[in-house]
């Protein structure tokens, strides 16, 4: 069975504060490594959090070891450009319909 995590991932100590996101290293590696996890479902939703260092993701996955493990592969993890601050189970009770 899959469950609904929020996950949070900050800025870790190679970010580099003095470029932007896309300018930053390993951005296209990073990039394609969070657009195929987002193609297969892993990723539900994902984006910085404005006015700080964090990102937020809404992550579908069997377990919490799952997520971390997934994101352990992400490049940007390996270089220590992003850490994973919390990972929590996520219980959805309030969902609006499609208009």
């Amino acid at each position: 069975m899959r469950t609904l995590f929020a996950v949070v991932r900050t800025k870790g100590p190679a970010w580099d504060h003095s470029k932007p996101l896309r300018a930053q290293d390993g951005w296209a590696e990073h990039a394609d490594f969070m657009d195929g996890l987002a193609a297969c479902g892993f990723v539900i939703l994902g984006g910085p959090l404005g006015g700080s260092d964090d990102v937020l993701l809404a992550i579908s996955a069997a377990s919490e070891e799952e997520v971390s493990a997934t994101l352990a592969r992400d490049p940007w993890s390996q270089t220590e450009m992003l850490t994973t601050s919390s990972v929590r189970p996520w219980n959805i009770l309030l969902e609006a319909k499609p208009r």
